[in-house]
C-alpha cells in the first residue's frame, strides 16, 4: 500500500520514509563526477559537496579518496538526503 506522506515506501530499519533521491543514481554520479561533489549536489547536500571540490582540487587529486568512499557508503545507504531521509533504492 502506498501511503501518501511516503509514496516510495517507508524504510524497515528505521521508519522513516524513502527519499525521492536514488541511491543507484546519487553513487554512479559520485563516482563518476566526485571530483566534483556531484553525488553530494544530487543529495542536497551543498556544503559537503563544495567541500569535495575544493578538497580534491586544492590537493591536485589526491583528496579523491574522499568522493571515492563517499560513493560506497551512498550503495550501502548510510548516506542520507538533505532532509534526512534515506535514499531509496
Amino acid at each position: 500500500m502506498v501511503s501518501p506522506h511516503a509514496p516510495f515506501g517507508v524504510d524497515p530499519r528505521t521508519g522513516y520514509p524513502y527519499s525521492d533521491k536514488s541511491k543507484i543514481i546519487a553513487a554512479v554520479l559520485q563516482f563518476a563526477f566526485g571530483v566534483f561533489g556531484a553525488g553530494r549536489f544530487y543529495t542536497g547536500h551543498t556544503g559537503l559537496a563544495i567541500a569535495q571540490l575544493c578538497v580534491v582540487w586544492f590537493t591536485c587529486g589526491m583528496g579523491a579518496l574522499w568522493p571515492l568512499i563517499d560513493g560506497i557508503m551512498m550503495l550501502t545507504g548510510s548516506v542520507t538526503d538533505a532532509n534526512g531521509l534515506p535514499l531509496r533504492d
